[in-house]
């Protein structure tokens, strides 16, 4: 069912918040399995999650994703009471909360991309109400469609302290039902009980006819004061008038207030609706002289918009300051405000860089619950440990990455990490271990994923590439290093059949190519018995760069300072030789690196060929380093990366080590060097 279009404005935070509150409950879950056990935060934090997730897709008439979320905090509702109610069934419990955190997130998926959830959670409903009649010590449910809107039963007439209310909604308010379940919503909190007829009303649009006729009827046990519950229902939207009934005789009472004239019918829902969505973070109280934090969601393509007009600024600062124009003038007031605009925009571009910078921790609590998932389905027992998880990248980088982590993951606990038995046999602990570490390092974020398992064998390896004929030279010219890297070649796999999870090699060349397209690098390490080890190298953000500028002839390039291990002249200690095919190496420090001349490699006419005469840069990347010639270092220069037109793609310039382009203060278009692709092109 299409969504309503007056709901369309909650639809975004409705997938936030939602979204959001999905991960902490994964994190808990995970936390609390460890433990095998729930704490009472735990407990509650979960009641109230599901208890804001069934609000909020109920406003949003998302039944299935409602109902289920009902009938999850409805299990945790009777643990909340008597926690010992969860007895035995604690293994049960946690994959049945799995299986439906799994259905909401899919759910959720499915509205973000066609803005309806038709799933039906009957069969996973089911269960919890069976498991809810298990820790009650009640007798099974009949089987019956989990989300009937039947009235509940009258309350029992001696309970003490109950009160009824009956509430009236203003006449052509609409969505009676939702309305009737925002406010039990509201009132929950404030009682020890509290039942209504009809029952669920956010299950059934058909009982709106039935509120209209016969009002809402609330059937609640104040936690505190009768006068709370009564200072909530007047300060609701959209009530008309209530009565507090005693033992079956009516109490009428004032008419409760109205909504302000000049607010219309359909905006009243939108702000009732929009509190359980706002307050599902739990921002703490404002009482007791504390500072309430003001945190706004903010659109992503907002955030994207605003990092491309830095980006201009700072490219039409460059043209400002390097007008050729200006050359040979003395202009000392001049260079000083360019210094003051210089800093400005210096100032500007953090803050912009820091608002997209977010923490690894959400991709690496989403690797805890792969190790999970895949411990149970392989017989294995695994550890993940994770180390810099509040390491930040910018938000695009850390979405880029979640794949290939993913992957990797999956990889250790199928491929590299041994069945319990296999590992006592090999003197090993029987639980693996698989370390998940960030940390930032200049200007890039370092990343390892290890493992404790059996590592890769350099014989399977060197054979299995020989079989594919992808040897280049001698065998004994390889390095370990290099025949891991051999994983990474595309369709090489060392596993004999494919599996659900697949072995290394199968789409390891994927995973490297995703994150080269994010500027990042994987490099390999391993050891025979004890592990594998991977480290990838990804820079903190891909707008604005520090680049170093380099003259080829007639044209200006532009390579990322990060890639850069040093400049030199040939005659600083350094002399160039030749290897066994003629190739040009040079030679430095007693050690031999390839020789890359830009223009050779790109065609250009220049007079500077002769070594002498030109600079030499020592570039480098996980796994390689070499040399490139140019004609001079132009001058370190912060630039904006602009991407390829998209009709350059099919000339694959980024496999020729082009990465992108950038606008000069002249207002000269200079290319920007990639050194991984240029690196990997010409080994």
């Amino acid at each position: 069912m299409a969504i309503d279009p007056s709901m369309e404005p909650m639809l975004e935070v409705f997938i936030y918040e939602s979204t959001s509150l999905l991960e902490q409950l994964d994190e808990i879950l995970l936390e609390s399995e460890k433990s095998k056990s729930f704490s009472e935060d735990s407990i509650n934090e979960i009641f109230r999650t599901m208890h804001t997730i069934k609000g909020s897709s109920a406003m949003m008439e998302f039944t299935g994703i409602s109902t289920l979320a009902h009938a999850v905090e409805d299990v945790f509702f009777i643990i909340r009471e008597d926690p010992a109610r969860m007895g035995n069934v604690n293994e049960t419990l946690f994959d049945l909360v799995f299986r439906a955190s799994d259905f909401l997130k899919t759910e959720i998926e499915s509205v973000q991309n066609s803005g309806e959830a038709t799933k039906d959670p009957g069969d996973m409903i089911a269960e919890l109400k069976r498991l809810a009649a298990v820790m009650k010590g009640e007798p099974p449910p009949e089987a019956a469609a989990p989300d009937q809107g039947a009235a509940a039963p009258p309350p029992p007439s001696g309970e003490a302290g109950l009160v009824r209310i009956k509430v009236f909604f203003e006449d052509g308010c609409q969505m009676e039902n939702i309305r009737a379940f925002m406010l039990i919503s509201q009132l929950k909190d404030l009682c020890d009980r509290i039942e209504s007829i009809p029952s669920h009303p956010e299950n059934d649009a058909s009982c709106c006819s039935e509120i209209i006729k016969n009002g809402l009827i609330l059937d609640l046990k104040p936690a505190d004061s009768l006068d709370d519950i009564i200072h909530a229902i007047e300060n609701a939207v959209n009530i008309k008038t209530y009565e507090v009934m005693d033992d079956g005789t009516a109490a009428p009472t004032p008419e409760a207030p109205k909504a302000p004239a000049g607010e219309s019918a359909p905006a009243a829902p939108k702000a009732a609706a929009s509190a359980p969505a706002a307050a599902a973070p739990a921002a703490p109280a404002a009482g007791g002289g504390k500072v309430k934090q003001s945190l706004v969601s903010v659109n992503q393509a907002k955030l994207d918009q605003l990092m491309d007009l830095v980006g201009e600024i700072v490219t039409s600062e460059s043209m400002v300051v390097g007008n050729p124009e200006l050359r040979g003038l003395k202009l000392d007031s001049f260079h000083k405000s360019a210094r003051e605009l210089r800093k400005l925009t210096d100032e500007l571009q953090d803050v912009v860089m820091s608002i997209r910078m977010v923490p690894l921790s959400g991709v690496f609590q989403r690797m805890n619950r792969i190790v999970r998932d895949m411990c149970k389905k392989l017989d294995k027992d695994v550890d993940l440990v994770t180390e810099g998880g509040d390491t930040e990248v910018d938000k695009t980088i850390n979405e880029a990455i979640g794949d290939p982590f993913m992957h990797m993951i999956r990889n250790s606990m199928d491929h590299g990490i041994e069945l319990p038995e296999e590992r006592v046999k090999k003197g090993k602990p029987a639980k693996g271990k698989i370390t998940l570490a960030a940390k930032n390092i200049g200007g890039e974020i370092v990343i390892t994923i290890s493992d404790d398992g059996q590592g890769l064998d350099t014989e399977t390896l060197m054979r299995k590439a020989r079989n594919n004929g992808l040897l280049t030279k001698p065998e004994s010219e390889y390095t370990d290093k290099e025949i891991f890297g051999f994983i990474m070649l595309p369709g090489f796999s060392t596993n004999k059949e494919v599996t659900e999870f697949s072995g290394r090699g199968v789409g390891m060349d994927v995973v490297r190519q995703n994150l080269e397209k994010v500027g990042g690098t994987l490099s390999i390490d391993s050891k025979w018995g004890e592990g594998t080890t991977f480290t990838i190298k990804i820079p903190l953000t891909l707008a604005i760069v520090d680049g170093m500028e380099l003259a080829v002839g007639n044209s200006v390039f532009t390579l990322p300072i990060t890639s850069i291990k040093q400049s030199f002249k040939l005659s600083e200690g350094a002399q160039l030789v030749l290897d066994t095919d003629g190739s040009e190496m040079i030679m430095l420090r007693g050690q031999c690196y390839p020789l890359i001349r830009l223009h050779q490699v790109y065609g250009i006419d220049t007079r500077v060929t002769d070594l002498s005469e030109g600079i030499i840069m020592q570039i480098e990347n996980s796994e390689k380093v070499a040399c490139i010639f140019a004609d001079e270092l132009l001058g370190e220069q912060q630039v904006v990366v602009k991407p390829f037109p998209k009709f350059l793609s099919k000339y694959e310039i980024k496999q020729m080590g082009i990465s992108g382009c950038t606008i000069l203060g002249d207002g000269s278009i200079s290319l920007i060097l990639d050194a991984n692709n240029l690196l990997n092109s010409r080994h």
